[in-house]
């Protein structure tokens, strides 16, 4: 008898209901939710084809909440640090020119100049 396992453990979803995991289902419920309150309010404004394209636009970005993964972290997750590090924690960069090779140069050139040598010569 053969048991098949991950290569990656932490690669392991538990199926739930239907297939989905429980974030998954969770969102999924979310998203079908969306479409019908989108459905029932725009009902009386709207042709029933446009009204279509936006229940659909409309419930799309919840279900892709509970299917996104981004360098192992859920939407909420990448969403959050995406915030924390563009708008609550921002970074000052500053340029400051650096020349490597006078650096290395630079006794050498001391050396140089003492003994009244220019590279040029």
């Amino acid at each position: 008898m053969e048991v098949k396992i991950n290569r990656e453990i932490r690669n392991y979803t538990e199926a739930m209901f239907f297939g989905l995991s429980m974030r998954q289902f969770v969102f999924s419920l979310l998203a079908v939710a969306v479409a019908v309150l989108l459905y029932f309010v725009l009902k009386p404004y709207l042709g029933i084809e446009t009204l279509s394209w936006l229940c659909i636009l409309g419930a799309a970005p919840f279900a892709a909440l509970g299917f996104i993964n981004y360098h192992g972290m859920t939407a909420e997750q990448f969403l959050w640090a995406w915030l924390r590090s563009e708008v609550l924690e921002p970074k000052r960069l500053k340029c400051e020119p650096r020349n490597l090779y006078y650096e290395m140069l630079q006794t050498k050139l001391e050396e140089w100049a003492k003994e009244g040598y220019t590279p040029n010569d």
